[in-house]
């Protein structure tokens, strides 16, 4: 398979899926439904909804509930990235305005609330209490996560530590769609697939947010939708800047986003963002990322051989080729 090809295989569900979505605000107040066909036409890869569905198929799961948990996914998610542009101050998501850089943010929290409660429903609507448990739990990880960030900052200075935000901020929802697809399937949690697939979720999780992390380095701004070096820039010390830091304790920028929390000085910090680059910690932090995806694989390998196995195997060696 080419890279995206994995898509092909739900391509059908997925457009049902969007049509879900669509209609997500329908007799709601006309803001709220602009607001939604926003978010909706900024696109996005989709990649938790693909996830759940080929998980779901290849476990055998029935085809209406997955298309609607595929669609309370990308609800979440987006509900997610709604209250964390508010948070960030980001005025642009994948070279689009942000729904804050266009309405106060009052609306653009009730809009966020909204979409959860959207999600809820759909969560709801799969049918199983089970589901519902899972999406409850995982949106509380989310956001003990981003009060973590907040109250704590972002300048961790240990491997336990960024393992911990990078699960709460992505790897929970990659765990989340599987997790639920193996449940829709009729596995309980004690249940070797369900286990299976809740690990090949957590781990192409944890592969795509490190990778999201790297790009934050070496990436094209144009593609990434952010300028190169911003998590420093605010403070945030990824897995590149940690495996640095072991190495040059004493540098003297690095030294000041750790006790300041941010690095607003544009030429002591693509200075720092160099140095990272030129150093092993990219190397290292790419060779972390492949060895969840070989987790991944590795869980891969108890299901089933099938179109869909194929396809989740493509999926996660995609998660560490990828360039945005």
């Amino acid at each position: 398979m080419q890279p995206l090809a994995f898509v092909q295989l739900v391509q059908t569900e997925l457009e049902q899926v969007e049509d879900l979505l669509a209609a997500q605000a329908d007799g709601y107040h006309q803001d709220l439904q602009a607001a939604l066909r926003h978010l909706l036409q900024a696109g996005g890869k989709r990649l938790r909804p693909v996830v759940a569905l080929l998980m779901g198929r290849l476990l055998t799961a029935p085809i209406d509930r997955l298309i609607i948990l595929a669609a309370a996914l990308e609800m979440l998610h987006t509900a997610t990235l709604v209250h964390d542009d508010l948070i960030d101050g980001a005025l642009l998501r994948r070279g689009i305005p942000t729904l804050n850089a266009r309405w106060s943010p009052a609306a653009t929290v009730l809009t966020g609330d909204f979409l959860f409660a959207r999600a809820a429903k759909l969560a709801t609507d799969t049918g199983s209490l089970h589901v519902m448990d899972l999406f409850t739990r995982t949106l509380a990880v989310i956001v003990d996560g981003e009060i973590r960030q907040l109250f704590e900052g972002g300048a961790y200075t240990t491997l336990e530590q960024y393992e911990r935000r990078i699960y709460a901020k992505t790897a929970s929802m990659f765990e989340l769609a599987t997790a639920a697809a193996a449940s829709l399937a009729g596995y309980p949690p004690d249940h070797g697939p369900y286990e299976t697939a809740r690990r090949y979720g957590y781990h192409i999780g944890m592969a795509f947010q490190i990778i999201d992390d790297i790009l934050d380095y070496v990436g094209d701004s144009r593609h990434v939708g952010k300028p190169v070096g911003n998590d420093l820039r605010n403070g945030l010390i990824t897995l590149p800047a940690l495996y640095y830091l072991e190495e040059h304790p004493d540098d003297p920028d690095l030294r000041f986003v750790l006790e300041e929390g941010n690095l607003f000085d544009e030429a002591r910090l693509q200075a720092l963002v160099e140095r990272i680059r030129s150093s092993g910690a990219i190397a290292r932090a790419a060779e972390q990322a492949r060895a969840h995806v070989a987790q991944a694989l590795a869980a891969l390998e108890a299901l089933p051989a099938s179109p869909e196995r194929e396809a989740l195997a493509e999926l996660a060696r995609y998660v560490t080729e990828r360039t945005f």
